[in-house]
């Protein structure tokens, strides 16, 4: 069953080695567990609903709570000590699209307000209610799953955009075909989640981000159905479908996505490089990109997250081993990783391999294999759970991530890092801080920065250290010219910063467009524009 105040699944859990902890330990300090809300405290205190009784509608508590809030860090804290302070009135679960045109239909008329609802994974307060007097209706898209259209001639696909990640590519492998589209978040969230966030997935340097994948669909409206065509390309004005993307359900709920997908890769092959410092990582991956090299991933870490991985994975004689090895090599404690993956037929992952080390040795990068590799693809999607084991030690973890060119990298990663350390200082406080470039691009890229922190005994002191910690992050994006952000879209959380990126006139026009099809602006009110 699925945790209703963490991540994933109740009976799966990550192991954290007694090694790890004392690593951690040493980072931030001793730490005292916390003591979390029960379910049942938690239900009591969900207020009574205000809407009225509906086919497909719930009123019930249980799934108000569990579609009260997402995966942020704020959510958490609400989540775990019980102070939720909004709830849905009710939760809808349509089977058809024509049911989700009636019940905007209703909504409309009677002033609800809806949140569309997808996998609930959101970091950034997408599918959270915010406190107003009209009664709130979260849409739980999960029924509408199924593969509706294959066309193999045209390598395009069409999904019910409640389609899970899971869900999605077993209905493709079924046929020999695959998205390609692995956020971290793949085990839960959905494909229309992806398009209303703008998602990113960890191969996308070979498939593509979701804009490329997603070639268009269908979006209920309160005011309509608007239909996307699919076309190879097309100059017919401005790009309605690019409208929607990232639209953070502010136009309306999208019921169906066509997407383009590709033959299911021969071979995939994922392996491990060291580099002495992160700048030689930096160059060695630029020069991969200039050389037309086309891997499907490229993750490169800076030494304290290097530092970290290897701490946090256990298997110490294997470590130690490892350690040795790259001492023998001449790199010690400024040493980064990077990981490489390849993915399509054979031949191809050869040659772009050898291209691709070739291009690494030259930078005094030293390939250590792929046993490494393998490892990281093979628990990637265990990784969140990490999250729900360091809470109950004790330990706040949060990600945040922007994107900016090249020449502005190494600027941004200190600049966040030394933002994050000095707003925690405030606290008297210690923080741990790493950072990675999650998804690179010939002319810059992103950067993901995760931070780990001692819970305080009191929920609000944890929230003020984490909302001070982030304010000063967001700051230093924006200082240093990044995007608010890369992948994890707006939300609640960056919604101050954005008109800095965007421009007053920008947020307008914006907002110009969403009320055109909700005039009564009830579609997920308070998210990505006021």
């Amino acid at each position: 069953m699925r945790r209703w105040n963490g991540w994933g699944d109740d009976e799966v859990d990550y192991h954290l080695p007694a090694s790890a902890s004392r690593f951690l330990e040493k980072q931030v300090g001793k730490v005292t567990f916390p003591k979390d809300a029960s379910l049942e405290a938690v239900l009591s205190q969900v207020p009574k609903t205000r809407l009225h009784p509906r086919a497909l509608l719930s009123t019930e508590a249980l799934p108000r709570l569990l579609h009260a809030r997402g995966q942020s860090f704020p959510d958490w804290v609400a989540l775990r000590s019980g102070m939720i302070d909004t709830f849905p009135d009710g939760v809808a679960h349509p089977t058809r699209e024509e049911d989700i045109a009636e019940l905007l239909q209703y909504a409309n008329k009677k002033g609800i307000r809806v949140i569309p609802y997808g996998g609930g994974t959101s970091v950034t307060g997408h599918i959270n209610p915010i406190k107003c007097r009209d009664p709130i209706l979260s849409v739980d898209m999960s029924r509408l799953n199924r593969l509706v259209d294959l066309e193999a001639h045209n390598l395009m696909a069409t999904f019910g955009a409640g389609v899970t990640g899971p869900d999605l590519e077993a209905q493709l492998r079924a046929h020999g075909y695959t998205l390609g589209h692995y956020p971290q978040s793949f085990e839960y969230s959905t494909l229309g989640g992806w398009v209303a966030t703008r998602s990113s997935g960890q191969q996308s340097l070979r498939y593509g981000r979701i804009e490329k994948l997603f070639a268009g669909g269908r979006l209920e409206s309160p005011v309509g159905r608007l239909d996307l065509p699919p076309f190879p390309a097309s100059a017919a004005g401005p790009d309605v479908r690019e409208m929607v993307l990232g639209s953070e359900g502010r136009m309306g709920i999208l019921t169906q996505a066509q997407v383009r997908i590709s033959p299911l890769p021969e071979r995939e092959d994922f392996h491990t490089v060291f580099f002495p410092d992160f700048q030689h990582g930096i160059e060695a991956v630029r020069h991969i990109l200039i050389a037309g090299l086309i891997p499907c991933m490229l993750r490169l870490s800076t030494a304290v997250e290097t530092t970290t991985t290897l701490a946090l994975a256990g298997h110490e004689n294997l470590i130690g081993a490892l350690e040795r090895l790259l001492a023998i090599r001449g790199l010690g404690d400024g040493k980064c990783m990077l990981l490489i993956g390849f993915s399509g037929k054979a031949s191809l992952v050869r040659m772009y391999r050898s291209e691709a080390l070739d291009i690494t040795n030259k930078w005094a990068g030293i390939h250590v294999g792929k046993v490494f590799g393998e490892q990281w693809h093979k628990n990637r999607f265990r990784t969140p759970y990490l999250r729900n084991t360091l809470w109950e030690r004790g330990y706040g973890v949060d990600t945040l991530e922007t994107a900016t060119d090249w020449t502005n990298t190494p600027k941004m990663v200190e600049g966040i890092e030394t933002a994050i350390r000095e707003a925690m200082a405030e606290f008297g406080e210690r923080v741990h801080i790493f950072t990675h470039l999650s998804h690179v691009y010939l002319h810059g890229s992103s950067v993901y920065t995760t931070l780990l922190f001692r819970l305080a005994a009191d929920p609000e002191e944890t929230l003020s250290r984490w909302r001070q910690m982030k304010s000063a992050a967001s700051q230093a994006i924006i200082t240093h010219g990044g995007t608010i952000s890369h992948q994890h879209g707006v939300g609640i959380d960056h919604m101050p910063y954005l008109e800095a990126e965007k421009g007053a006139l920008g947020i307008k026009a914006i907002a110009s467009i969403f009320s055109q099809l909700d005039p009564k602006g009830i579609m997920n009110p308070g998210k990505l524009v006021a």
